[in-house]
């Protein structure tokens, strides 16, 4: 399970630090693609392969559109021997990464978000909205 929030800069060559307990629970070598909210999502190869299979459950054309999102910019990593891996141009872009970033748990995936971009996604999330997305869901 990936949980918790860390904050890391990026470098010059768009390399980012994956703290050692996500990197421990994302494996050797992992997926780094778009998320949504204009961030990027980091999945455990096993974990990919679930995601993927949800996509086996409807017809194809109801999915294509995920498939190319999700898929057309997924790349496979392995972190350098100082946890660090590469964010590839398109992905940067994609996330809006500058140099500060947040990188925190999510369940089964990590998430990278640019630091401002997730303060004020953050600061949005109300005690109230999760009540409510609480309630809706019969949680």
């Amino acid at each position: 399970m990936l949980i918790g929030t860390y904050e890391h800069n990026m470098d010059d060559k768009n390399r980012a630090f994956i703290p050692s307990k996500m990197r421990d629970a994302l494996g050797g070598r992992f997926i780094i693609t778009k998320g949504i909210d204009n961030c990027l999502n980091l999945y455990s190869m096993t974990e990919w392969e679930n995601f993927l299979a949800k996509f086996e459950r409807f017809p194809a054309a109801k999915v294509r559109n995920l498939k190319l999102y999700f898929c057309g910019g997924a790349t496979e990593v392995k972190p350098d021997s100082q946890g660090r891996v590469v964010i590839p141009q398109k992905l940067k872009e994609h996330a809006g990464l500058t140099k500060a970033l947040v990188i925190l748990g999510a369940s089964e995936h990590a998430e990278i978000w640019d630091k401002q971009k997730w303060d004020e996604r953050y600061d949005t999330i109300t005690s109230e909205d999760v009540y409510e997305i609480m309630n809706q869901i019969d949680f």
